[in-house]
């Protein structure tokens, strides 16, 4: 118990110390951890888009419930008319027929369940996929300033697991619900014909049922937040896990990490274990009331009989009705559960759903044309929070065609400076203009689909070499990609691998070097041929050997086209038309390689320190 209650405390102090310091601007954290919200009932509302596309097979389901429902009715009836008018009698003739409508009905039941079953899973499941599809087609949509705060575990725990627990809810669930509390009406009110006082002596448990409901509701949703936030923390730290694994290696932090996510894990265990305590403390509740109900009737209906006052049969049938009056508690009860946890799901997906596309068009935004390649930043005034800014009224012009190069400290605001002109944030003053367009008053996919970018890093998806060649011009045949993987110098080293272009790249490209992965960005780049290049430190990474062999393709990748390069590199920028110097958020110099080090200012500095030896290197 003590190692129970210690492992907690460290786990709730490190969740504590993460929404207090990392994860303040992360709502997706901030909302994981807040385990003391109720559940918003206005959600079920938006539900109601995917239910009116199949309001076809879900009316047709909510028909064969019925039908069930009542056919589920007439069985216990069926049977007090047979004990009464049959068996009493000795008549074999009315038994054998009562027995038959009696087989008929449950055939009817059968395919009537059979049938309701079918229909909605069907719709829950197609429910299911237009939720999946909207999560996934929203999560394309947001801005980068979104995953710049949230953990991408967080997101796949939403997209996964809930969806997971709200399969079951949609599928079956909600219209079990509705069938039980259809069920029960129909109970109370064949009851209440059958015999009122004894009926009503029965439902005298009912306050009862309300206590225990109360009671148990206080501590379900709780119990379900916190499961629901355990798993999206362990999935988090997770992939975090698996992402920075030769960080992890390197510093020899394997025994560290393995012991806190054993701590997150089993509280992730135990939380589920409590919830599952919770659950299942409900339903024998609700067998000891069924209990205390069935003897009451048995005891006022014996007394009844006993008097001559009521039949055996509809004692017998009765009876029969309690069982079936906590039934659908019984079901409610369990399906109440399922609806906590997916009441839960439904309001993390929908939270998702909810998030702001903060980059959007304009109602009345145009299609940019074809560009030639004039860029100007125009008082730019940005920063990633509104209260710290970047960029200070940054003025920088880039003429068409030519190369300009952006050097400074890092945190100088270099690669801002590239997110804004393709528009993955927007300025909070001034303006970026393209061939004199504010970026904000055209389509984003008509500004992104001329300009093309490499990072320092680039991304390979899972494919083959040509698919990722390939992957911004689909149509292009696969002579025109290898021409681009010669232009680059980069058809020799892929030739040399065992399948050539068909090679499969396994995920991020692990399976191949840096350079390799480099060279391939760069023909996918030319291949798509846009009208403005960002180089984002894109040749940082790159041994000097493979970059003796890539310049050449460099030079021709950047030929006509208006460059933004971000390097390290003298050799990537010494021949660019104008470098930039920028520091603290602003220009302060700019000119030719020659004329900046004539200068001898910042820029001269940056050369002494780090971009000679590069150059001679």
């Amino acid at each position: 118990m003590s190692m129970f209650l210690r492992r907690n405390e460290r786990v709730g102090a490190y969740v504590q110390a993460r929404r207090e310091n990392r994860w303040r601007e992360n709502s997706l954290a901030m909302a994981d951890e807040d385990i003391t919200g109720n559940f918003d009932w206005k959600l079920v509302r938006r539900f109601g888009p995917y239910l009116a596309r199949y309001r076809g097979s879900v009316w047709l389901s909510v028909i064969l419930m019925l039908a069930y429902t009542a056919l589920n009715l007439a069985n216990p009836f069926l049977i007090g008319v047979a004990i009464d008018d049959f068996i009493s009698r000795n008549d074999l003739t009315g038994l054998a027929w009562i027995s038959v409508a009696l087989l008929g009905v449950n055939i009817a039941m059968w395919q009537a369940q059979y049938w309701q079953i079918w229909t909605m899973s069907w719709a829950g499941e197609q429910m299911l996929y237009n939720l999946s599809a909207d999560m996934f087609s929203h999560l394309q949509r947001l801005a980068l300033s979104f995953y710049d705060r949230t953990q991408i575990g967080r997101v796949m725990s939403r997209l996964q697991s809930d969806i997971d627990v709200l399969e079951t809810m949609l599928s079956s669930g909600v219209l079990s619900m509705i069938s039980s509390v259809v069920a029960l009406v129909g109970i109370i009110g064949v009851m209440l014909w059958l015999n009122a006082p004894l009926a009503l002596l029965t439902f005298i448990v009912l306050p009862l049922m309300f206590v225990i409901a109360a009671y148990w509701q206080r501590y379900a949703q709780r119990s379900f937040r916190l499961t629901r936030a355990a798993i999206s923390l362990v999935n988090a730290t997770l992939q975090e896990n698996i992402s920075g694994i030769r960080v992890i290696q390197s510093m020899v932090r394997e025994k560290r990490n393995s012991e806190e996510f054993d701590d997150l894990n089993a509280y992730n265990r135990d939380t589920n274990m409590e919830a599952s305590r919770i659950a299942a403390l409900v339903l024998p509740l609700v067998e000891v009331v069924a209990a205390i109900a069935i003897a009451l009737a048995v005891l006022y209906g014996g007394w009844q009989i006993s008097r001559g006052a009521l039949q055996v049969g509809v004692l017998v049938a009765f009876i029969l009705y309690i069982n079936r009056f906590f039934d659908p508690i019984r079901d409610l009860s369990q399906q109440y559960t399922q609806l906590q946890r997916a009441g839960v799901a439904a309001e993390r997906i929908f939270e998702i759903l909810g998030m702001p596309v903060t980059i959007t068009d304009k109602p009345d935004a145009q299609t940019l044309p074809p560009i030639e390649g004039n860029v100007e930043f125009r008082d730019v005034v940005f920063g990633y929070r509104p209260d710290r800014p970047v960029l200070h009224g940054l003025n920088l012009h880039i003429p068409a065609g030519q190369t300009v190069a952006i050097v400074g400290p890092t945190g100088a605001g270099k690669s801002t400076i590239a997110s804004l002109l393709s528009r993955f944030y927007d300025v909070q003053g001034g303006a970026v203009l393209v061939d004199g367009y504010d970026v904000r008053d055209v389509t984003q996919a008509s500004l992104r689909s001329q300009i093309g970018i490499v990072l320092q890093e680039p991304f390979l998806f899972t494919g083959t070499i040509r698919e990722n060649i390939r992957y911004g011009r689909l149509e292009a045949t696969d002579a025109e990609v290898e021409e681009a993987a010669k232009v680059i110098g980069a058809h020799e080293l892929i030739m040399s691998l065992p399948d050539g272009y068909e090679t499969a790249i396994r995920e991020r490209g692990r399976n191949l070097s840096m350079g390799q992965r480099q060279m391939i960005a760069f023909a996918r780049a030319l291949l798509a041929d846009p009208r403005i290049l960002i180089l984002d430190e894109a040749t940082a990474n790159i041994d000097t050997f493979t970059e003796m062999l890539v310049q050449q393709g460099l030079q021709r990748l950047l030929h006509g086209r208006t460059a933004l390069v971000i390097a390290h590199r003298l050799s990537t920028i010494k021949n660019a038309d104008n470098i930039v110097v920028i520091e603290g958020g602003r220009i302060i110099e700019q000119g030719t390689h020659s004329m900046l080090l004539q200068m001898e200012g910042a820029y001269a500095t940056l050369y002494a320190m780090g971009f000679r030896h590069a150059g001679a290197a």
